[in-house]
């Protein structure tokens, strides 16, 4: 859970990051970032800022804000019905993001959250930087984590049912949760 304070400051800071990226959004469209907390209430460690900007039954465009060193947890995209799962590929535009996949044991340059060593099972480090890409089949698991600066990424995917995704750690929630 997260104040509406903690709403606010997020969602103006990563407003922020977008607009040093280099990409215009209106004031309008800044209220619509995203928060996610994940249920865990630890927001500057665990979390991340979602602007949808197109989301359709076939694709999806997204712009996600991780802030220095906030981490979004593992997950995967699981098979729904007959469909294989969302495919993905981030793109960063500013900053470094740190990407987690399954592999060798590489992480040099972050870290995984204290006391979340057996929810964070993936080590395999990729360093990305802007123009930097990597794509993500169905199914494969993944974490991020905003280098020392943060990162401002596009994300382009094929149908987006994030309440579906698997997640490593049993206490998220997906949907964040806004309290005084």
């Amino acid at each position: 859970m997260i104040t509406h304070a903690e709403l606010t400051e997020a969602r103006e800071r990563a407003a922020g990051y977008i607009r040093d990226a280099g990409l215009t959004i209106s004031d309008s469209e800044s209220t619509l970032i995203e928060v996610a907390d994940f249920g865990l209430g630890r927001l500057r460690q665990e979390g991340a800022q979602i602007l949808t900007l197109v989301q359709t039954d076939r694709f999806a465009v997204k712009i996600i804000v991780l802030f220095p060193r906030q981490t979004l947890p593992e997950h995967w995209h699981p098979p729904v019905g007959d469909d294989p799962g969302k495919e993905e590929v981030v793109r960063v535009l500013s900053g470094t993001m740190l990407v987690y996949i399954a592999g060798d044991d590489t992480m040099r340059a972050g870290f995984v959250p204290p006391g979340k060593e057996s929810v964070y099972t993936l080590r395999h480090e990729i360093v990305m930087t802007p123009g930097g890409q990597h794509t993500f089949l169905p199914g494969d698991k993944h974490w991020f984590q905003g280098g020392k600066e943060g990162a401002v990424v596009f994300s382009f995917s094929s149908v987006v049912r994030d309440a579906l995704d698997g997640f490593s750690d049993p206490a998220i929630r997906r949907k964040t949760e806004i309290g005084e």
